[in-house]
């Protein structure tokens, strides 16, 4: 069930760019239901899809690290658009509210 917490995230992030249309928060949502698809797919895969296992607190952690790192490398992301023009052009593509 490690996909749930970012599929938390995505769900979060999926409002709040709804309500902004900022670019960065897009990314940051499109990353967020990228981690979210990929557990979905894991599980799926290997047939415990709804299965609750016997350490839920693990697998609840192990969906906590994922949107951690989901939110360090999109920190990253922006904070390198700041001193990258190119990578800024990529981030911030027609984007007019950045924040």
């Amino acid at each position: 069930m490690c996909y749930t917490v970012p599929a938390a995230g995505a769900i979060v992030t999926s409002f709040m760019w709804g309500r902004s249309r900022n670019v960065k928060i897009w990314w940051l949502n499109l990353m967020f239901w990228g981690g979210a698809l990929f557990g979905f797919i894991d599980h799926l895969w290997n047939k415990e899809l709804f299965l609750i296992s016997e350490n839920i607190a693990s697998d609840l952690l192990l969906g906590a690290v994922i949107t951690m790192a989901i939110l360090l490398i999109w920190t990253l992301m922006v904070m390198a658009s700041k001193f990258n023009p190119t990578l800024a052009s990529y981030i911030n593509i027609r984007n007019t509210h950045n924040a």
